[in-house]
């Protein structure tokens, strides 16, 4: 639920200020760290006075990370809370300056195990190189033919710079829709401050900040990549230009994180071992989720369930917007439309099946003298306040209340609350919206002497009496950030910024890590209650809030543009550490075309995070809605229930290594330059790519293949060898979407089911593929099983398997074997493997099957081996004597019963005549 902007280009600002910093001093703390003093070189008035003294403070602080943090050298800055997100704090007091720098014009380097930090003093500069090849990755000095100057640091205005290679391709800055895909384009602007602006508008600051980019470069056919992370809470422009990336911002200080990779899993898994690996995910949270605003009572909803069970396509999770409430109050039961009853009668009965429910709460508490969530929040003092009063602001319920959750009794409160709900409704998840922080109205408000709202109309337009307030420099600072795509004062639609949090820290400096701070307070709630594992999904997010929620797009239309719009902010997302996300399936508004919902669903089948969800003014979409629709549900979503043990260990690689579950390309090729761009095709783990179709009236796809050989998942015997790497023209009717998988693979699959928990119970399928036709291949997955609702996704607590699979084919000897760690788990649940499909076999027959050793005698059990060919296809460019020549394989061995639990090896031989 959305206010809507339109946008411009930023106004240019003038392109130097100032002369920059002179280091004065320079020295090694005890524990290795360097501590500069830095000092203005020549005073100026743009945007306000400069800072005089900075201090300089660098550390190596593992061997794939260095921090570099500026701050004023006489006076405590506002920095992201470090308890919200927990490192190291620098020094607070200026250090007794050690050794002058003799001459000024020295270089000086500080040297970790993978980057050197080097810096010039006058004026002050610096740069970050990786250790192993010399590239420089960050260099912070402007030549005089730069667009760019040197460090600005003043208390509303701090500017610094870096230049780039023209060639190196950038990922991150979110969030924001990106019309050019994944990579960053040059002279887009790129905003960073939480808005509720509808995710319809194009690059313009939207409901989360990521103030963090992948640097991805491609020397000599070798790839590197890396990531830089500034920690910093308060609005920003940064300026892309292809060859240099300037940072704007409006206070706070300079906290820059080094990631020096080499490779994107590395740079994402040294990224979220600082910000917080992603949260455990529960089982059914992969499952299939069906929300929408405007289901005015509870026969609506079972008539939901009840329908998507009859038109056979899979469901786990039933969502409530705010139909449920008693007014758009949190934490109420309308009693007419939802009586309590009945509805727990309803949750009995889901729950029962293994289904779930979940509702929405959005952070404006109602202010309304008979509502106990308000009464108990003004007692425990926990709004945040202007001129001393709970700020007035509005949203759906009307004049609401913004709880502050950076007060440690506001997330006590909060958590009571939850605690209380909870007993009147056993939901499974909580949905937290609007937490940008949204507001209908701008400026100080006061009640109106009218019904507020009226009750009619759409309920968005603010009806308090309100006064804009532009006095302070809080509200009206000297830089305008580029808000909203219109340079719209930092306080529109939203809570005023100089409004108080909690120990007088301003909104003006914390308002990007409202919606933060409430998932924060959210998860502990959850994991307090019955010590589950909780499900948490946030429309505004930061830095470090995969670790505790999900996340979706927001409010995107039902058009083709924002279907292929959502693959590029999905994939973000999982370079932010936020892997668990997925848009809107068919659009949150208007209606979308019946065509447009088949391929939405299409897509939306391998989103990690699956749920239609439409607006009240929207007709209905559900899937069942359309028979073309169902049929395309029922076969994407099939396939999806069957890839769930697949998706399920991606989660657990997610929250150990911080591994995307959805990912570019260039995540698995990093060498292969022509899919750094690529925003139309995704992996989902290493290597299982999805080819949508994107475009109206199209039945074919033009698919681009990395080399290697890849294997349709719908049809195995359709095989795809890339030489060098091809596009392909691949075959997509209306109910079909591609998918491949890559060779060296052993994939993980059950029988699927219309729910989650029934489909857990099913007999496994290892797809094992190997190199179309080559003599010799090797292959390996990998599978995490436990109780999903444990809160830690661990091993070594009784309650969780992990199982590596091997397979090898060397002059035809094939072998496929299992090794287990702590296969209690799975022996207990009693899963296993009935069935193995090997792909890219080179031909003839094959041998009897052994397993353990042991050879099974043909007809003397229930174990059938059954061979057929694969047809290859053939890439754009190929003619009938090119690579559509080559041959191979699938065998498939049945009716095995190989437990899980336990290591096994099964082989045969090829070649053989039968």
């Amino acid at each position: 639920m959305s206010n809507l902007h339109s946008k411009k280009k930023p106004t240019t600002a003038p392109t130097k200020i100032g002369q920059g910093y002179r280091l004065l001093a320079v020295q090694e703390t005890p524990d290795g760290a360097l501590i500069g003093h830095l000092q203005v070189k020549t005073k100026n008035n743009v945007y306000g006075s400069d800072i005089p003294n900075l201090q300089l403070f660098v550390k190596h602080e593992t061997e794939d990370r260095l921090r570099v943090h500026i701050t004023d050298a006489d006076k405590q800055r506002w920095e992201v809370p470090y308890d919200l997100l927990p490192r190291e704090k620098p020094p607070v007091s200026r250090m007794t300056l050690g050794r002058s720098l003799k001459n000024p014009i020295t270089v000086s380097e500080y040297s970790g195990s993978e980057l050197i930090f080097s810096f010039v003093s006058d004026p002050f500069g610096f740069a970050v190189k990786r250790k192993s090849d010399g590239q420089v990755l960050f260099n912070t000095s402007s030549e005089k033919s730069d667009p760019f100057g040197d460090l600005v640091f003043k208390d509303q205005y701090l500017e610094i710079s870096t230049r780039l290679p023209k060639d190196a391709s950038l990922y991150g800055l979110g969030e924001n829709t990106q019309p050019h895909g994944i990579k960053l384009y040059p002279n887009d602007p790129y905003t960073l401050y939480t808005t509720d602006a509808s995710a319809i508008n194009l690059n313009t600051d939207l409901y989360g900040s990521h103030p963090v980019y992948m640097d991805l470069r491609n020397v000599d056919g070798k790839a590197y990549s890396h990531a830089v992370l500034l920690l910093n809470s308060n609005g920003m422009d940064v300026f892309y230009r292809g060859n240099s990336l300037t940072y704007k911002v409006i206070g706070g200080v300079f906290d820059f994180y080094f990631f020096s990779g080499p490779s994107p899993l590395n740079v994402v898994d040294q990224y979220t071992s600082f910000i917080g690996r992603p949260a455990p995910m529960p089982y059914w949270s992969l499952g299939f989720h069906q929300c929408r605003w405007g289901y005015h009572n509870l026969s609506v909803v079972e008539e939901v369930v009840e329908s998507y069970k009859k038109a056979q396509i899979p469901l786990d999770v039933i969502w409530n917007d705010d139909d449920h409430m008693d007014g758009h109050k949190d934490f109420t039961l309308n009693p007419n439309n939802y009586p309590r009853p009945k509805l727990l009668a309803f949750l009995d009965k889901i729950h029962s099946i293994g289904m779930k429910y979940i509702v929405i709460i959005d952070p404006g508490i109602a202010v309304n003298s008979s509502y106990g969530v308000y009464q108990r929040g003004l007692a425990n003092d926990v709004f945040i306040k202007y001129d001393n009063e709970p700020y007035l602001a509005q949203v759906w319920p009307g004049a609401v209340n913004f709880p502050d959750f950076l007060n440690p009794k506001t997330v006590s409160w909060w958590g009571d609350e939850i605690r209380r709900f909870h007993e009147l409704v056993p939901v499974d998840g909580l949905w937290i919206d609007m937490n940008e922080a949204s507001n209908f109205c701008s400026g100080k408000c006061k009640m109106p002497k009218g019904q507020c709202p009226t009750g009619t109309g759409p309920g968005w337009i603010c009806c308090l009496e309100c006064k804009n307030i532009t006095n302070t420099r809080w509200d009206d600072p000297p830089y305008k950030i580029n808000a909203s795509g219109l340079q719209v004062p930092i306080g529109f639609k939203t809570i005023a910024t100089s409004a108080v949090h909690y120990n007088g820290v301003m909104e003006y400096d914390a308002h990007s890590l409202y919606g933060f701070s409430q998932s924060v307070a959210t998860h502990s709630a959850l994991q307090g209650l019955q010590g589950k594992r909780p499900f948490i999904l946030s429309r505004s997010t930061y830095v470090g809030s995969g670790k505790y929620a999900a996340h979706w797009t927001g409010d995107n239309q039902g058009t083709w543009e924002n279907l292929r719009y959502s693959i590029s902010t999905m994939l973000n997302f999982g370079i932010f550490g936020v892997p668990m996300v997925g848009a809107d399936i068919c659009g949150f508004y208007p209606q979308p075309t019946e065509e447009l919902c088949n391929r939405w669903i299409e897509v939306g089948a391998f989103y990690p995070f699956s749920r239609d969800h439409a607006n009240y003014y929207s007709p209905r979409q559900e899937l069942y809605q359309w028979d073309s629709v169902a049929q395309s549900a029922r076969n994407a979503l099939g396939m999806r229930y069957k890839l769930l043990p697949y998706l399920y260990t991606l989660t657990y690689e997610a929250h150990t290594s911080g591994a995307p579950i959805a990912r570019p390309l260039f995540f698995s090729f990093p060498t292969y330059t022509e899919c750094y761009g690529l925003s139309t095709q995704f992996l989902l783990g290493s290597g299982l790519m999805v080819s949508p179709v994107l475009e109206q009236g199209k039945s074919k796809v033009k698919a681009l293949f990395p080399p290697g050989s890849w294997y349709s998942l719908f049809d195995m015997t359709q095989t795809i060898v890339s030489k060098g790497g091809k596009y392909v023209t691949l075959d997509a009717p209306l109910h079909v979407v591609n998918v491949h998988l890559y060779q060296n693979t052993i994939l993980p699959m059950q029988q699927g089911g219309m729910i989650s928990k029934e489909a857990r119970k099913t007999p496994f399928t290892l797809v094992v593929t190997f190199p179309a036709g080559e003599s010799d291949g090797k292959a390996e997955g990998k599978l995490f099983l436990d109780d999903d609702e444990l809160p830690e996704m661990k091993l070594g607590n009784g309650q969780s398997s992990y199982v590596d699979f091997y397979a090898s084919v060397s002059k035809g000897y094939v072998k496929i074997w299992s090794e287990v760690q702590e296969g209690k788990f799975a022996l207990d649940n009693g899963w296993i493997v009935g069935k193995v499909s090997v792909l890219g076999l080179g031909g003839g027959g094959a041998s009897a099957v052994e397993i353990d050793g042991k050879a099974v005698t043909p007809g003397s059990s229930s174990v059938e081996m059954t061979l057929s060919d694969q047809v290859h296809v053939q890439g754009e460019d190929e003619d009938e004597n090119g690579e559509g020549k080559s041959k191979s394989v699938m065998v498939e061995v049945n009716g095995l019963s190989l437990l899980v639990g336990k290591n096994f090896a099964l082989s045969w031989k090829m070649g053989v005549s039968s």
